[in-house]
């Protein structure tokens, strides 16, 4: 441990993010205004328990630990390459876990994502739907005329219309950061990497619908990614961060990145795990005590060896020893088919 560090630390979570907090590269300022009503993130919900179970099962290495804190007194984002099941997503939730930063926010990308799928949603076809609901109830001799329904189009309920997206909801302005993820960047668009390089250098965006409307309206309340019924104001159509968000985006290498995109981030390759930590990762994650994880060097090194000539997953290690740990598969007659079961290869040639 270095007297650097902030993840993986000396002292408390607070006590670690205000030492980041005094930090600050000069290049690297922000300015957004926190919203003195915005709760803080939910740390009793399910969603923060998911990120501490997944969070503390997570050990990291010198150089993962390196990297990490590299990137938090850098305010960049951290590109963070590997096989599939190393471990990619999961340092996310370890990051959140042990700076006590609140629930994860999760983009998952697609090759149909957007910058604007990351930032907000506006919920067009809902509002032209109820406005022509209010305007049909306001011409029913039945009813009498609704207020709300002679407001000009723009100007009133625009804002119940839009929720912020996992990015959106990051870089709202807060004294502590969220943590992002963004999964699997290389499955997107060939545009979005560059799309991201303006809102991740600024720190904030722009929402057009408030915008056009900020000279009447200049506050609006919009729902968050965590919760649409939880929101957050936003000014002038503007969201714009305060703490810099701790951003992951991971890539399996399905394709290369361009150079602005990666001069802003930094760069970690994770390497599939070896024996030692391999058993760590099953002492951490299943609650063993490092004598009971050395019982099951047997799966260790049969996993290994089968993943020499194919890729395998921690997880699909994890499974083979709960597995032994239920009872399941214990007869010995049955060890070879228990292994071609659990551990079947995501490429390479298939166990017969």
């Amino acid at each position: 441990m270095n007297d650097w560090w902030i993840y993986q630390g000396e002292g408390t979570a607070r006590e670690r993010l205000d030492r980041l907090a005094g930090r600050q590269p000069p290049w690297r300022t922000y300015n957004g205004v926190p919203d003195p009503d915005q709760p803080p993130p939910d740390t009793t919900g399910e969603a923060w328990r998911d990120t501490v179970r997944r969070g503390t099962g997570y050990v990291p290495d010198r150089a993962e630990t390196e990297a990490v804190n590299t990137a938090l007194y850098l305010r960049r984002p951290l590109l963070v390459t590997g096989k599939p099941g190393v471990g990619k997503s999961t340092l996310a939730h370890g990051i959140a876990a042990d700076l006590g930063l609140g629930p994860v926010l999760h983009w998952p990308v697609t090759s149909r994502s957007s910058l604007r799928d990351g930032l907000y949603h506006y919920d067009a076809i809902g509002r032209l739907h109820d406005a022509n609901l209010r305007h049909l109830g306001a011409g029913s001799p039945e009813r009498a005329p609704d207020p709300a329904a002679d407001t000009p189009p723009g100007a009133g309920d625009i804002a119940r219309y839009l929720r912020l997206g996992p990015l959106g909801t990051a870089l709202l302005p807060a004294d502590t950061p969220r943590v992002l993820l963004v999964d699997e960047i290389d499955k997107s668009d060939i545009d979005l990497p560059g799309d991201l390089l303006t809102v991740l250098e600024e720190g904030s965006f722009e929402i057009p619908e408030l915008a056009r409307v900020a000279a009447d309206r200049p506050r609006a309340r919009v729902g968050t990614h965590d919760d649409p019924t939880v929101t957050a104001l936003v000014e002038n159509g503007r969201v714009r961060c305060r703490a810099f968000p701790v951003v992951l985006f991971t890539s399996n290498g399905e394709r290369d990145f361009p150079p602005p995109f990666l001069r802003r981030c930094i760069q970690l390759h994770l390497e599939p795990p070896d024996e030692a930590k391999l058993t760590r990762i099953l002492c951490q994650r299943l609650g063993l005590e490092p004598a009971e994880g050395r019982e099951h060097a047997d799966l260790v090194r049969e996993f290994l060896k089968r993943r020499r000539d194919g890729d395998l997953a921690t997880d699909q290690l994890l499974n083979a020893v709960q597995l032994r740990l239920s009872g399941a598969w214990t007869s010995p007659e049955d060890r070879s088919r228990f292994l071609d079961t659990v551990l079947q290869r995501l490429n390479g040639p298939v166990t017969p």
